[in-house]
Formats: C-alpha cells, sequence, structure tokens
C-alpha cells in the first residue's frame, strides 16, 4: 500500500490532539488547519468516521486491528484502540483504513454531453492545475479519483485527456474493452454506436505515451505520439496505425477516404440532418474532406461536386440519389 499523503497523517494527529484535549488556542489551531486546504477538512472528516468505526469493533476485532499492526507497531507501543488508529492513519496498513481510505474515493462525478454539445472540465486531481477532459458530442463518462489512481470509464462518445502527471496515482480511461494507463499526457478515447469507427474502441495519442490492454491476458500495446489504435468487431486490439489530427475538437469533421453511409451517421451524431441514402451503391460511395460539424446541409450541398451523386428532395427529407449516366446521339 501506499504511503498516506501528508495532509492525511497530519488529520491523525490533530484527531488525537482533540481527543486528549484541545484549550482555546489549540482549537484556533485545529481551524486554521481546516481552513488553509479543503483537503483537511475531508480528511479530517474520513479519519473521524474510522476512528467511530473502529469504537464500535468488539474485543475480537480490536485484537485483530492490533494483530496487523504488530509487525510495524510492536503492541507494547499501541496501548489502546485509538493509538492503533493513529498507526493505521500513518502507515495505511490494516482493513478498517484500507477500507475507508483507499476502497473509497475521494472524488466522484458522472458527466455528459447531448447531442451536439460539447463540454470541458477540470478534473480536482492536482492543487493548482488538474486534468482536462474535453466531453464530445453524446458523451458518457464517469470520473473517481482515489488517492493512489485515477479511474474514468467512458460508456459511450468521445473524449480527449490533458493528463496531469503524477507517477505515484496512474489515471485509467476505461472504454469497451480496452484499458488506457498512463501517468501524464495527451489522448483520445473513442466508443461510439455509429459513425465512424462505430462499435470499435478507439485511442489516439497527441502527446507522450500510453500503454493499452485489452483485459484478455494478451499483453499491453504501447503508444507513442502520433500513433492510433482500434478494436476490431470483437473487442480486439487491431494493428497500431498513425492518428489524423483532432479536428472534432474545432468544432470540425474529418473524412479520409469512408463511405458516404458512414460520413452522415457522423454527421448525425451531432444533429439530424434531414438527409437520407437508400441506394446501397451511393451509399458505399467515399468521400473525403473537411466540414463544420453542424452543417450536414453544406456537406450535402458539396457532394455533387465530389461525386457522382445528386440531391434530391423527397418525403420531407433529402436524399442523395445516382447522377443519371450521361447520354448521346451519334449520326
Amino acid at each position: 500500500m501506499n504511503a498516506p499523503a501528508p495532509h492525511d497523517e497530519e488529520a491523525a494527529r490533530w484527531a488525537l490532539r482533540r481527543r486528549q484535549g484541545l484549550d482555546a488556542e489549540g482549537r484556533a489551531a485545529l481551524q486554521a488547519w481546516l481552513d488553509a486546504d479543503p483537503r483537511h477538512a475531508q480528511a479530517f472528516a474520513e479519519l473521524e468516521a474510522t476512528l467511530a468505526q473502529v469504537a464500535r469493533l468488539p474485543p475480537a476485532g480490536v485484537q485483530r486491528l492490533r494483530a496487523g499492526l504488530a509487525p510495524r507497531r510492536p503492541a507494547r507501543r499501541l496501548p489502546h484502540v485509538l493509538s492503533a488508529v493513529v498507526a493505521v492513519a500513518s502507515f495505511g496498513v490494516a482493513w478498517t483504513a484500507w477500507d475507508r481510505w483507499s476502497m473509497q474515493p475521494r472524488f466522484e462525478q458522472h458527466y455528459a454531453t447531448q447531442r451536439g454539445e460539447q463540454l470541458a472540465v477540470t478534473l480536482p486531481d492536482a492543487a493548482d492545475d488538474g486534468s482536462r477532459v474535453r466531453l464530445d458530442t453524446a458523451t458518457r463518462l464517469d470520473v473517481r479519483l482515489y488517492r493512489d489512481r485515477r479511474e474514468l470509464l467512458l460508456h459511450e462518445g468521445r473524449a480527449s485527456f490533458a493528463v496531469h502527471h503524477d507517477a505515484k496515482r496512474p489515471f485509467h480511461v476505461r472504454a469497451g474493452t480496452l484499458d488506457v494507463v498512463v501517468t501524464g499526457t495527451r489522448f483520445t478515447v473513442r466508443l461510439t454506436r455509429d459513425g465512424l469507427d462505430a462499435g470499435r474502441s478507439v485511442v489516439e495519442v497527441e502527446q507522450g505515451r500510453v500503454r493499452v490492454s485489452a483485459g484478455d491476458g494478451a499483453p499491453a500495446v504501447e503508444l507513442h505520439a502520433g500513433d492510433r489504435l482500434a478494436t476490431d468487431a470483437a473487442g480486439a486490439p487491431g494493428p497500431v496505425q498513425h492518428a489524423a489530427a483532432a479536428a472534432w475538437r474545432e468544432g470540425r469533421i474529418s473524412f479520409d477516404g469512408v463511405p458516404l453511409a458512414q460520413a452522415l451517421a457522423e454527421f448525425e451524431r451531432y444533429g439530424n440532418t434531414g438527409i437520407v441514402v437508400r441506394d446501397p451503391a451511393v451509399a458505399a460511395l467515399r468521400v473525403g474532406g473537411s466540414w463544420p460539424a453542424g452543417d450536414a446541409r453544406g456537406f450535402a450541398e458539396s457532394l455533387p461536386e465530389l461525386l457522382p451523386v445528386r440531391l434530391l428532395p423527397r418525403d420531407g427529407v433529402l436524399e442523395l440519389v445516382a447522377q443519371p449516366a450521361a447520354t448521346g446521339h451519334t449520326k
């Protein structure tokens, strides 16, 4: 187990001093310490809860607690339960402290964006410059910050991460079958049901490096800046490829020779386009370029210049149909 943070140890000392009795000067000093940093008050409150929990232990539970501390703190130096709790808070070696101090997140939040919406947040995983997360349209993300790790679960959508470097607290992002682990870098993770890479987990690295594993016992893959990895339809990691520029953060959608049906599905993620393709041959035509994410109509109107298609108003929507073959007459 990792050693506790300095404010956790200080909280244990203040808890012991308060139970031994504080005069007016001591109470003022305790309040000043609590007011100095929000983490102080949180650590103190959590320790108080632990003390209350241990105070309710039966004698057998107290004996187990002392036995667990014996290798590091001889019993003759632990005259009562309170000293044992202080040792637990200082060294993190008993089941009570592990449950209270390590197994419970210090910060927990669910973030979500609606269709067509983006959201930028800064996580409280550092005192000054926390990790920054940007959620794309229709994204759901759970964040849990623990004392020894940072865990995020991408349920759906796409998010980019600029991670505050902290080698002692790895940053985990779970998306589908992939688990991405870093200590400090910039990368993007995608998991969508529609549009490009539908049904696949995708990791793209902009800066630094990340370790990606599929959780099936296979060796982890290390990705570097400019690398991209996507799973196949079964969730197995595919080959490492070159990552494209993250145009979505600038409000644009970029395609590089993708089927027209996928391109339209990607626009649909940002809003109702009112554009359909019913002809499989037209849907399979490949398109490339970059357009504003909210301008599906402009995208469709540019297609006749790029592909052998035309726009046909029909049943309240615009249908992309094949351009009639040119006919001529010979003399």
